[in-house]
């Protein structure tokens, strides 16, 4: 039985003070949910403000993204090892606002995954496809390539490491969300595809579903047996229903 992961993107939302009633208010719920796993991501300048709201409650602390190097001349990234050194357990890559908006491609994603994992962090390695791509039958030649291309770097050890997102593209943002049983069909085939690789570890890994996740399609998404928990974005800002979207998971 895979344990329950909820996870959420501010992405770049809120202040200083918001972030910090958002976290204790995370943090109260979590404590009568001891069956899921909450996780936050706030922007990069809140992350040590939440750390210290969190300090002993059952949620993790994570990133929105890594560069895709150790450390250096590199202006306005953030390494992975400076993550964890505040307190991050796990780190998004991938994401396909940073493929979309920022020009990321699989070759990248899968440099940051590394990154994280030698700093002790849990990637959360997100896959997806475009409208553009579904519509072709697309769908899982695209979450293949991307999910392949950072397998492909790591051994048995690490691979039992990571969390995947599938995250549809088309769903993200835009109100529209895939239909419990296609997120599951998606979900099957990714956990095929590690199960190529290291049939132990498929079993084990968790597959996030993320793309509009909200309180009252929770609890339908989360009962498929693929759907380990969420990546929730927007929904994450709203203490309440992102409490609501995590007692989905129980």
């Amino acid at each position: 039985m895979r344990r329950p992961f909820v996870a959420g993107n501010w992405k770049m939302n809120g202040s200083r003070a918001r972030a910090r009633v958002l976290v204790a208010g995370v943090c109260e719920g979590a404590r009568e949910l001891p069956e899921v796993d909450v996780g936050l991501c706030p922007p990069f300048v809140y992350v040590t403000d939440a750390g210290e709201v969190i300090g002993d409650a059952p949620v993790r602390l994570g990133g929105q993204t890594c560069a895709g190097v150790e450390y250096g001349a590199f202006t306005g990234e953030v390494s992975a090892y400076m993550l964890a050194d505040v307190g991050c357990s796990f780190v998004l890559v991938g994401h396909s606002e940073r493929r979309m908006l920022y020009g990321e491609d699989d070759a990248e994603v899968a440099e940051k995954a590394g990154f994280a994992l030698a700093a002790g962090l849990s990637p959360v390695v997100c896959v997806g496809e475009t409208l553009a791509e579904r519509e072709a039958e697309q769908t899982e030649a695209t979450v293949e390539r991307q999910l392949d291309a950072v397998m492909d770097r790591l051994d048995r050890d690490a691979l039992a490491r990571i969390v995947i997102a599938y995250e549809p593209v088309w769903a993200i943002g835009t109100g529209r969300t895939a239909t419990p049983a296609q997120a599951n069909a998606v979900h099957a085939f990714l956990r095929e595809r590690v199960a190529a690789r290291e049939p132990e570890v498929a079993a084990g890994v968790r597959i996030l579903y993320g793309g509009s996740v909200k309180p009252d399609n929770a609890a339908a998404l989360f009962a498929e047996p693929e759907v380990d928990g969420g990546l929730i974005g927007g929904a994450s800002l709203d203490v309440g229903q992102f409490l609501d979207i995590c007692r989905a998971a129980v």
